[in-house]
């Protein structure tokens, strides 16, 4: 947090050419989600998953239901489907910092983030396959493998300013071929 107010408001003020301090992108808040297709099948894993993404998050998830039945997936109105945890703050930061410099190296054959990953409003999303990166996650008391999804919302209107303000916070892009 410190940080973005020493180095990365007065980078972005001057890249864009803003006028004051208030139309600096900033981050507002990153989203975890873990859905588990088999939490009618499989409370108990659903309840695994809680525990474990509070663990990484230190803040308690809630449970997402399903809002409609689907009966191709044998799913029905008000069923368990998974858990979010939405991170504000200090967390938000805390949080960022473990995901770039701990969890991100940790994943095999990294090569960067996906730069195709924005929304087009400043907000970045991205997937992570397995849980067993983050170090707060015991390998030896994990039972299945699940991912979960990263949502990081910015005040941010194009891409290209989210980029950049990502960029500054450390996030690893992957370098496109055609731009360098």
């Amino acid at each position: 947090m410190q940080k973005y107010k020493d180095q990365i408001v007065g980078a972005l003020k001057e890249e864009f050419s803003y006028t004051t301090v208030m139309q600096v992108p900033r981050l507002e808040k990153i989203v975890l989600n873990v859905g588990m297709g088999d939490a009618s099948a499989n409370p108990k894993g659903l309840e695994v998953a809680i525990e474990e993404l509070a663990t990484i998050t230190g803040q308690r998830p809630v449970k997402t239901i399903a809002r409609k039945s689907i009966a191709g997936f044998k799913l029905r109105e008000g069923m368990p489907m998974g858990a979010r945890v939405t991170l504000r703050g200090q967390r938000m930061f805390e949080f960022l910092e473990r995901l770039v410099n701990v969890a991100l190296p940790r994943v095999r054959d990294f090569k960067g983030l996906n730069p195709n990953g924005f929304d087009g409003r400043g907000n970045y999303n991205m997937g992570i396959k397995e849980q067993i990166v983050f170090p707060e996650i015991d390998v030896d008391k994990v039972d299945s493998y699940h991912g979960m999804n990263i949502t990081m919302v910015s005040t941010a209107n194009t891409d290209d300013e989210a980029r950049s303000l990502f960029t500054k916070l450390g996030l690893p892009f992957r370098k496109t071929k055609g731009k360098e």
